[in-house]
């Protein structure tokens, strides 16, 4: 199981003048800076009641709140889970992954994962940092995700993910009509009451959004949504913000998704939908090898294809 983690302490006046960061390591000795700038970075650690980044500077004085929780260390074992392969060579694999499959193994879900079926297909995986996965997808957004196969191809990933070189495109339903596209430029972090969600918040870190009209419904809006970068939840947190919540969503979603007037047949489907309507349709980057650009796609599922039907047909009822 997960450890919780609850200290109260105050940062003593001597040393006014030091990063947050070192602040905290020479206090609680027995937590690594790395570990530290995690916490700091997700907004577990709260400095007066705000959050704040490692490199900020204290002045002494100051109250630090910290609820976290230190992971469980969970070896995956292979195991036999079919995988949605659509591209794979020595380097690389490309998975369109199912709503309902968890990528990695954690507390209360040590297996039936992502990183399970992978172990299974590629047993050299076990080698590399997480079995080769280099981002995620929440356990119920389905779509693409790129596998890396060797330590080299895992270093040109994640590196082109630092610098904002791979592209990864979403299609996604939300509640609400929208007037245009645009960018939601707003930073991301834990949610300073509901510590297990997410919210946009003054100090978080920086998240930047763009997203794109395909079609308007009578009371539903069809995006493409492109990401520059690659926060927890950081599309249903951007359109709950912006007052258009994901279809489904059932943490940022909203009750009041259903509006006067609505069909109650479309009522019953977006209402019992199961999931966040959110599909990584496209994912676009260099190849480690060669630096080749390369492109996959994922048709949209069935379930989000059906509530795509719904509302067209909604739409020519008007």
């Amino acid at each position: 199981m997960n450890e919780h983690i609850k200290i109260n302490t105050v940062i003593p006046d001597e040393m006014s003048g030091k990063r947050l960061d070192q602040a905290l390591a020479i206090l609680l000795p027995e937590h690594s800076r790395a570990r530290l700038q995690g916490w700091i970075r997700e907004g577990y650690v709260l400095i007066d009641k705000k959050t704040m980044r490692p490199r900020d500077k204290i002045q002494g004085g100051e109250q630090v709140e910290i609820q976290a929780e230190i992971e469980a260390q969970v070896s995956a074992a292979p195991e036999n889970i079919p995988l949605d392969i659509v591209f794979e060579d020595e380097d690389l694999i490309v998975i369109n992954k199912p709503a309902g499959l968890i990528v990695h193994p954690g507390a209360g879900n040590p297996q039936h994962t992502l990183m399970n079926a992978l172990l299974h297909h590629d047993q050299k995986l076990e080698q590399l940092p997480r079995a080769g996965i280099v981002h995620r997808l929440d356990k119920d957004t389905s779509g693409l995700l790129v596998i890396a196969r060797t330590l080299q191809s895992h270093t040109s990933l994640v590196k082109q993910l630092q610098a904002r070189e791979m592209h990864r495109e979403y299609v996604t339903i939300v509640s609400g009509i929208m007037t245009a596209g645009g960018t939601i430029d707003q930073p991301i972090g834990r949610h300073p009451k509901h510590r297990t969600r997410m919210a946009v918040v003054k100090n978080g870190r920086t998240a930047t959004t763009h997203y794109r009209i395909i079609k308007k419904y009578r009371h539903h809006t069809q995006l493409q949504v492109n990401l520059e970068t690659g926060r927890t939840h950081q599309i249903r947190v951007h359109m709950t913000w912006c007052h258009y919540p994901i279809v489904g969503d059932p943490v940022y979603g909203t009750k009041k998704q259903l509006v006067k007037g609505m069909d109650p047949k479309l009522a019953s489907i977006v209402t019992s939908f199961p999931r966040q309507a959110l599909h990584a349709r496209a994912i676009q980057l260099l190849h480690p090898q060669n630096d080749e650009s390369m492109t996959w796609k994922a048709p949209v599922p069935e379930d989000m294809t059906k509530l795509i039907d719904a509302l067209e047909l909604d739409a020519k009822q008007q």
